[in-house]
């Protein structure tokens, strides 16, 4: 089983539970979790980060729905990213049209947008 070093910010707009998913998926991204790791029970993620089992189980099974890991009876969580994608592209593209509309919102450019995309990806495939 791998080290699952979650920070959880207590003041934060965001849900924990989504704060949970998304340190995880950036995880796979950095390769930080790779194909076929097991994470820690709900019950172990939820002691050492202090916070109620049913929140880490949300975001297990939001992140079970979205493709990143398979619940298995033996192992628990494991990382298994579905690799549709087509279907990928497809969500992606809802999910930054609330992005770019709020881009839009702040006077944030198309070519500073760009911008911002390519530092990420260049964050992750840095690793």
């Amino acid at each position: 089983m791998i080290k699952i070093y979650i920070r959880i910010d207590f003041n934060s707009d965001d849900a924990l539970y989504i704060q949970i998913r998304d340190q995880i998926i950036c995880g796979i991204a950095s390769s930080a979790y790779q194909e076929g790791d097991s994470l820690p029970s709900v019950r172990e993620l939820a002691e050492v980060i202090g916070i109620n089992m049913h929140t880490v189980n949300k975001a297990y099974t939001i992140l079970k729905q979205e493709g990143y890991l398979k619940l298995d009876r033996r192992k628990g969580a494991v990382i298994a990213v579905n690799c549709n994608k087509l279907n990928s592209l497809n969500e992606m593209k809802e999910e930054l049209k609330t992005v770019i509309a709020k881009a839009i919102c702040r006077n944030i450019s198309s070519v500073e947008m760009h911008e911002v995309i390519e530092q990420i990806y260049g964050e992750f495939e840095g690793r």
